[in-house]
């Protein structure tokens, strides 16, 4: 079985295109056994096991990806759109800082679940037990450290009785703050918490289904939930009714759906070649050429696997894309025949166009569409399925036992059923459970379940009670809340990334979208960009105090002055009020901040190394009305973006059709957050929304409090003192300088940057806005579980940075180095005083070329540090950027430039107990006349190595002249290239972490003076 969903002989079989067979299987198994009984509805697969939750979509065909990340690793290999989330039966429980929390950590199958018998946790599966959904009667004995005991319901209310007096302590303790208010806690019971768990770990799958749907185009609700795995009939009524789906099918063969699916699985065999061909008549002829040579290929293979003709279907596939994008669709004809406009294989323009207005809400029918790859799928049909005799029983099904299940606030008489006593023509009225050898079914009050004539379930899932939602706070509901927010905030993200058309933001996903309250604090970012974390909240509340009072419904703002909280002038950020009817002031904000690969300036890329004032960088908006009264402003839009011109050295925007359709995008990111947070209202009410807003951000304050005093704690133990200090330098000398006082009574900190240099004659000052998310950011490590990332993580704590500082300069300063070299500095520093880990490579080394007609702009990884119990990762971004590179397909295809080599730079990590990781090394060969800018740290001062670790090596920017010269640019420079000119970069390593004996050491000495002959020979 392959990840792809197909069968492969197994002298052909290969690994890396098998990840993912297990869950393959299932989307198999549920796409041969439900999609035809539901009338052709679509499917969302929902496979709950042990350990983690995989979601999936089908819906009469396959839906494919050809990238995906896997425990941390990226595969490129065709393999079926399967989302992953952290929460199976397995998933540990937790009550962190006043929130439940659910995963991502698992107990595994040793020692298992508490209920196990073998020193295991609480779990997702101690809690349906002790809340009578699992009836241990019904399990094996194979339990325990002997494994011939029952599950022991004793031990999981044992566990559950202690976190129980934990959560009350925990809300005693904080009744005074709430009972200033009028507002007090009731004591919750065991049952209480347990199904305080369970809602949190349904909500935590609910988040991939709602983005595996609505990122699309599609509507949640209009699916049918095909629910498998062993852990999935407890939780599938509750999922369905969340997302508002009416229907739940469990196949007969639930438990163990994945292995079914293999039995019942293709024989595939698949070919794809290259192909740079616009799809226009005049190519029509060799394509059909084309795909006629790889669909015999294919036949042929699955005959001579036995297959005969008439078991043997193949389908074609285009992988299409406009011109001047990256977002490429595989595309199939069916349902679309052949016709005089079109090849022999299936009219693909118009399949092609339809499914990009489906994904994206817009066709770009100005531009032709571009074929990138052929791709034939043959399928060799085995033509086995299961035929079951229908079986037909008593009037009435009689349960084996009545039961009492806890449901919401009260336990409840609930019927017991075996499946295999079951007939087509019973039905069950919730609540019941249905048992199975395998998987056992929990059908909720207001669910009616009936068996199909092949033995299924089927669940008509009802609306049942809802539970009316006060302002008083509820621990249960705050971890649901925190959820939804996000989830807001996530689903912004994915419009974004669907409806923009620049490589920076659809490709590299430069962008971050964020909600915020009535007073622009900041209530959830969606985990994007770390730079834009803190500094879109200054923003949004900077067009507050500027507006007073004047926003209307159907305006939206944009900005991207460093004044008004901006980061870099490429940053554009939209923001859009949400209003409600009745309310005369915005009741939330949405916005967006994404990175437009060039606004204007004095070099294209709008990222000049050598700039010493605003107006050099770029188009500036201080408060820019984008949209008024829904009509987006263009025009001026369009003249705002023209008007560095005017600046002596200066050009307007290179790029405006990208700039245009990319703030559109944003526009309709930020709509579908007004949308889903006006759906939020709806259902609970303002009141009860905008007070769960507030706990939400006192819970990431009680987060960062309880971190403060620990770190005090152990501060004053180690040294008896509670001030730590650090200081780091940037490649002119520059300091930054930190001195920390905490105070361990309050679990706050003052953050005083007093001594830190002067404004410079550059680009590297950086914004206040910069220093508070770079300040965010670190708070959010050192607290060292998930937490909301919202303004609460700042008011534990005073910041005092020195106005006219580079990291408080003036209103005209040039800034565009300090987004994204500063900041990383300012990490640097927050760490070392803290001793968190080494330092990385603290720069994003960027890269930016081309003319006047066009602008590229890439930010390349490196080292990063070394920590207290690991190596630093190689070849990655770290702390206050995560941007994906170009596909190198992509950087050559659009732009005069060949990637000579793309490698990691052996050595470049400091050794030590932990090893520091190693930087990269890009070579660029240009293929036109270009200008190259290059704005990068790090080239004269090292990553610091901690606790006797080795500093990691500093980075180089070479550039290779066709006559044969080797020029070092230095750290920041721009150029105009020749053809042939190549330009060499090499990123720093990280700091390496903890002293080596001598031996060791004296071994490191000349490895490291050969990684610098070895340097010497690349170049």
């Amino acid at each position: 079985m392959q990840s792809d969903g197909g069968l492969t002989p197994m002298e052909q079989f290969c690994g890396s295109r098998a990840v993912l067979s297990g869950p393959a299987g299932g989307v198999v198994g549920y796409a041969v056994t439900c999609y035809g009984f539901t009338e052709k509805k679509p499917v969302i697969g929902f496979d709950m096991g042990g350990t983690s939750t995989d979601v999936s979509r089908y819906a009469g065909q396959y839906e494919h990806v050809f990238e995906a990340t896997i425990a941390g690793i990226t595969l490129q290999a065709p393999q079926l759109d399967i989302s992953t989330v952290a929460a199976g039966g397995g998933s540990r429980l937790f009550f962190r800082s006043g929130m439940f929390v659910v995963g991502p950590e698992s107990a595994g199958a040793h020692p298992g679940p508490a209920c196990y018998r073998k020193g295991g946790p609480l779990t997702v599966t101690d809690a349906n037990l002790a809340l009578g959904r699992l009836l241990p009667s019904y399990f094996p004995k194979i339990f325990g450290p002997g494994e011939n005991e029952p599950l022991s319901t004793e031990e999981t209310m044992k566990h559950f009785r202690k976190l129980t007096q934990e959560i009350n302590h925990f809300l005693s303790t904080n009744q005074s703050s709430s009972s200033a208010s009028g507002r007090h806690h009731s004591e919750m019971s065991v049952e209480d918490v347990a199904m305080g768990f369970i809602s949190v770990a349904n909500e935590a799958m609910c988040r991939p289904i709602r983005a595996l749907t609505q990122a699309k185009g599609h509507d949640t609700s209009e699916h049918v939930l095909a629910c498998f795995g062993g852990a999935g009939g407890q939780h599938a009524c509750a999922i369905a009714r969340a997302l508002g789906m009416k229907t739940v099918f469990i196949h007969k063969y639930s438990g163990v759906l994945s292995a079914y699916g293999l039995a019942l699985a293709d024989v595939v065999e698949e070919v794809q070649e290259p192909c740079s061909l616009q799809y226009v008549a005049g190519s029509y002829s060799e394509l059909d050429r084309r795909i006629e040579e790889l669909s015999q290929r294919c036949d042929q293979i699955l005959h001579k696997q036995g297959f005969s003709s008439s078991q043997i279907s193949i389908e074609v596939f285009l992988h299409l894309r406009y011109e001047g994008t990256d977002c490429a669709l595989m595309i199939t004809a069916a349902g679309h025949p052949s016709n005089a406009h079109s090849c022999r294989s299936g009219d693909f323009r118009t399949a092609f166009t339809k499914r990009y207005l489906k994904e994206f809400g817009f066709t770009i029918t100005d531009r032709p569409i571009m074929v990138d790859d052929i791709r034939v799928r043959g399928s060799g049909k085995s033509g086995i399925r299961s035929k079951v005799q229908p079986k037909e029983g008593q009037k009435s099904p009689r349960p084996i036992k009545m039961t009492q299940c806890y449901f919401e606030d009260r336990y409840l008489d609930t019927s017991v059923y075996l499946w295999e006593n079951l007939s087509c023509d019973h039905s069950i009225q919730g609540p019941a459970i249905i048992i199975d050898k395998n998987s056992t079914i929990l059908v909720e009050p207001a669910c009616v379940a009936h068996l199909t004539e092949d033995g299924d379930v089927c669940i008509a899932v009802g609306m049942g009670t809802q539970c009316v939602l006060g302002t008083e706070l509820n621990t249960i509901q705050l971890s649901i809340f925190s959820h939804r927010f996000m989830s807001i905030a996530e689903q912004m993200g994915r419009v974004l990334q669907r409806t923009s058309i620049s490589t920076n933001i659809k490709e590299r996903l430069d962008f971050s979208c964020a909600v915020f309250g009535p007073d622009g604090g900041l209530v959830s970012n969606a985990p994007h960009i770390p730079v834009h974390l803190g500094a879109m909240q200054e923003t949004v509340q900077f067009q507050i105090k500027a507006a007073g009072g004047s926003m209307q419904e159907g305006d939206v703002i944009l900005s991207n002055h460093p004044c008004a909280g901006g980061s870099h002038l490429p940053d554009l950020t939209v923001i859009t009020p949400v209003f409600r009817d009745g309310m005369s002031a915005p009741v939330f904000f949405v916005a967006s901040r994404g990175h437009h690969a060039d606004i204007g300036g004095i070099t294209p890329g709008s990222m000049p190394p050598h700039s010493t004032s605003l107006q050099q960088e770029g188009a500036v908006f201080t408060s820019f009305k984008l949209v008024t009264g829904g009509v987006f402003q263009e025009k001026a839009v369009t003249e705002a973006l023209m008007a560095p011109a005017q600046y002596p050295g200066c050009s307007g925007t290179r790029n405006l059709r990208d700039n245009l359709s990319d703030l559109r995008a944003q526009v309709a990111a930020n709509q579908r957050g007004c949308q889903l947070v006006g759906e939020l209202i709806t259902s609970y009410g303002l009141e009860v929304v905008q007070a769960y807003m507030g706990y939400i951000q006192s819970n990431a304050e009680l987060a960062v409090r309880d971190m403060l005093k620990d770190f005090a704690r152990r501060r004053r133990q180690e040294t008896g003192s509670l001030e730590v200090e650090a200081e780091d330098q940037m490649d002119d000398g520059t300091p930054i300088r930190l001195k920390v006082q905490i105070d361990e009574q309050e679990g706050s900190a003052v953050f005083d940057f007093t001594g830190t240099g002067t404004e410079v004659w550059g680009n590297c000052n950086a914004p206040r806005a910069i220093t508070l998310s770079a300040l965010i950011y670190c708070l959010r490590c050192m607290v060292g579980q998930d937490i909301p990332l919202n303004q609460g993580c700042l008011k534990p704590v005073k910041v005092i940075i020195p106005p006219g500082s580079i990291l408080q300069p003036s209103q005209n300063a040039a800034v565009v180095g300090g987004n994204v070299l500063t900041s990383q500095r300012v990490v640097d520093v927050i760490f070392r005083a803290f001793q968190v880990c080494a330092a990385s490579q603290g720069c994003m080394n960027n890269v930016s070329f081309g003319c006047e007609k066009s602008g590229y702009y890439e930010t390349v990884a490196g080292g990063a540090g070394a920590g207290p119990t690991w190596n630093g990762r190689g070849g990655v971004h770290t702390h206050m950027t995560n941007t994906r590179i170009t596909d190198p397909e992509i950087l050559e295809s659009r732009y005069p430039v060949i990637l000579e080599q793309f490698s990691l730079r052996p050595d470049s990590g400091g050794k030590g107990l932990y090893h520091g990781g190693d930087g990269v090394i890009r070579k660029l060969r240009f293929r036109s006349p270009v200008v190259l800018s290059v704005l990068t740290e790090r080239r004269s001062t090292r990553p610091y190595g901690l606790h006797g670790g080795k500093n990691g090596v500093p980075g180089l920017n070479l550039l290779h002249k066709t006559d044969g010269r080797v020029l070092n640019l230095g750290a920041k420079n721009t150029i105009s290239l020749d053809p042939g000119d190549m330009f060499s970069l090499f990123t720093p390593g990280g700091g390496g972490y903890g002293r080596v004996d001598e031996q060791d050491e004296d071994h490191q000495l000349p490895s490291k003076r050969r990684c610098l002959h070895e340097l010497q020979d690349t170049v």
